[in-house]
């Protein structure tokens, strides 16, 4: 477990948040670096993909200062102006927290993003190393740190 974090630790500190975005439902996706242009199954434009990516399906916050600016369960008129409110700031630390590994996204200007599951299950994150031939993917099951499709060893 300590392996893969320290990876997107040491991957993602630096880089700028280059793109924020909804999916289905409360569904958040932060993607950071260089981002490359991607097509739907459709044949239309798709989100574009930063080098390193979080999603959080289900279950965040977002922190500024010693306070709640919003969450997956705030008033969705909050969203988009607390999403703007990451664009440009660079990742200064990506940290695990709890007995099941919930994920936090430090960036400049005392911002935080957190995956914070309230519900039944495994927290609901997932990290992606877009940098290399082959993605990499990690997420928790069973309180483990795995890479997708969950190779989980304690």
């Amino acid at each position: 477990m300590t392996d893969w974090i320290q990876h997107f630790r040491t991957a993602a500190c630096g880089l700028a948040v280059a793109h924020v975005w909804r999916g289905h439902g409360s569904a958040l996706f932060v993607e950071l670096g260089a981002l490359t242009s991607t097509t739907r199954r459709n044949g239309f434009p798709g989100q574009p993909e930063g080098e390193i990516g979080l999603m959080i399906e289900w279950s965040w916050r977002i922190e500024e200062g010693r306070s709640i600016a919003c969450g997956s369960w705030s008033d969705e008129n909050l969203w988009s102006p607390t999403f703007a409110l990451l664009l440009g700031r660079t990742v200064q630390d990506l940290s695990m927290f709890g007995h099941l590994p919930e994920v936090v996204l430090s960036v400049t200007g005392d911002l935080r993003l957190a995956s914070f599951m309230t519900a039944g299950g495994d927290p609901a994150w997932t990290l992606f190393d877009r940098r290399g031939p082959r993605p990499v993917a990690v997420g928790c099951r069973s309180g483990v740190v795995c890479v997708e499709p969950y190779d989980c060893k304690e």
